[in-house]
């Protein structure tokens, strides 16, 4: 079965990215794909200090959540990052979170399927929002989109069940990541997927 780990990178447990991530699990759940909500606002995660350890060790010096959800991650069709707005910026724990995430994990993200959510009350969406999907465009993972921005508006939960378009949006952009998944794996299966690249490093500072 394919599975979706879905992230929410806010403080409140059960709050408005919370509200988001539960409307998109609904349709996971009638569209087959097994899913895992796991909080990561609620922890301390600190960020990444470039210490090259996970070269060696295989995993993130700093033994927590991140470790924790590296073998998940590598194992999963699709991923989910949910955030509040703070300072049109997502969730400081949420950057961190992700920052290492993607830095300490050296299997292939190779066609995995990424999508961005985020919440704010009024403004800010649309920078956390791209913030966000820088993660999943450098790692070779296809983008899932809806009808409009992957985002919800309110102050509270009880304001985003609310915002009926924002969660029309978190339907149908679960919609699309789950048909991603399968038309990915059936092509993969047809066609294999295409070749990557890699060992090729420009440096623009070395003075030659």
């Amino acid at each position: 079965m394919s599975k979706v780990i879905l992230l929410n990178g806010s403080a409140n447990q059960h709050g408005c990215t919370a509200a988001a991530l539960e409307e998109m699990i609904k349709v996971f759940e009638a569209e087959g794909i097994e899913t895992e909500l796991i909080q990561v606002g609620t922890k301390a995660v600190r960020g990444c200090i470039g210490c090259n350890h996970c070269y060696e060790a295989g995993k993130c010096v700093f033994d927590d959540l991140v470790n924790e959800v590296a073998p998940k991650f590598e194992e999963a069709d699709g991923l989910v990052a949910g955030s509040p707005v703070y300072f049109a910026s997502p969730n400081g724990n949420l950057i961190s979170f992700m920052d290492r995430l993607f830095y300490s994990t050296h299997f292939s993200k190779h066609m995995k399927v990424g999508a961005a959510v985020v919440s704010c009350r009024r403004g800010g969406n649309s920078a956390s929002f791209d913030v966000l999907n820088k993660y999943f465009t450098i790692s070779g993972m296809p983008v899932a989109s809806s009808t409009y921005w992957n985002q919800v508006h309110g102050f509270t939960a009880d304001d985003v069940k609310k915002d009926l378009e924002g969660l029309q949006t978190m339907r149908n952009l679960a919609r699309n990541m789950s048909f991603m998944i399968r038309a990915f794996a059936d092509a993969k299966e047809k066609y294999g997927y295409p070749e990557v690249e890699s060992g090729t490093f420009t440096n623009f500072m070395d003075g030659k």
